[in-house]
C-alpha cells in the first residue's frame, strides 16, 4: 500500500487528531483538530504546536537524590549538600540542627506548621546509623497529621525517592553521614 492511496482510505473530514496525508501537491501530513469541544472551558493555544499533557499533574517535580556519600548528600542535579537539609515540595531548605538526634526539638520543625498542604510522609534521616529522636519530636509531628518514618540517611534518601517518584506527598529531613554544621556567614 503506498501514501497515495491514504486519502481515499482516511477522507481528510474524518480526521480529528489524526495525521492526513494532503496530497501528492504538498508531500506532508498535518494535524487537524476536532471542530467541537467537549469541554466549555477548553481555551485553545494561539500556537499551533502547543501541546498539552493532560496526565501531568500540578505538583512540582521532587527533588532526587543521587547518591549520598561522607562528603555529603549529592542531588541528581549535581548540586553537594554538605550538611543537614530538608527536601519537600521540589524545593531544599538548609536545616540547622544540633549534630546529636537526642536535642532535636520542636523548634527545628516548626517550617511544617505553615506549610500547605502538609506532606504526609516525613522521612527522617539520622546519619550512619538509626538513632531515635525526642518522643516530643515524633509526637509533635503525629498531631500536625504527619507520618514519621525514622531511619538512617542513606536508607532514607532511597525511600524518599521511590515515594518521590510514586507521586505521594513526601518530605525528607536528612542529617549528614558525618555531622556538620552550616556555615553561618553575615549578609551584607
Amino acid at each position: 500500500m503506498s501514501l497515495r492511496l491514504l486519502p481515499r482510505l482516511i477522507p481528510r473530514r474524518s480526521c480529528s487528531l489524526v495525521a492526513c496525508y494532503n496530497g501528492p501537491a504538498t508531500r506532508s501530513l498535518s494535524l487537524t483538530a476536532p471542530t467541537r469541544f467537549l469541554h466549555t472551558s477548553f481555551r485553545p493555544q494561539n500556537s499551533h504546536t502547543s501541546l498539552t499533557n493532560i496526565l501531568a499533574s500540578d505538583t512540582p517535580l521532587a527533588v532526587q537524590i543521587a547518591s549520598v556519600t561522607e562528603e555529603g548528600i549529592l542531588l541528581e542535579d549535581g548540586l553537594l549538600l554538605p550538611a543537614a537539609c530538608i527536601l519537600l515540595d521540589g524545593k531544599v531548605f538548609l536545616w540547622d540542627v544540633p549534630d546529636k538526634t537526642t536535642q532535636w526539638g520542636r523548634e527545628h520543625l516548626a517550617m511544617f506548621e505553615v506549610v500547605v498542604p502538609r506532606p504526609e510522609i516525613l522521612i527522617l534521616g539520622t546519619g550512619a546509623e538509626l538513632v531515635h529522636p525526642p518522643p516530643s519530636f515524633r509526637s509533635y509531628l503525629t498531631d500536625l497529621g504527619i507520618q514519621v518514618d525514622v531511619m538512617s540517611t542513606r536508607n532514607a534518601c532511597s525511600t524518599f525517592n521511590l515515594l518521590a517518584e510514586e507521586g505521594r506527598r513526601v518530605a525528607a529531613a536528612l542529617a549528614p553521614i558525618i555531622p556538620r554544621r552550616w556555615q553561618k556567614s553575615l549578609i551584607r
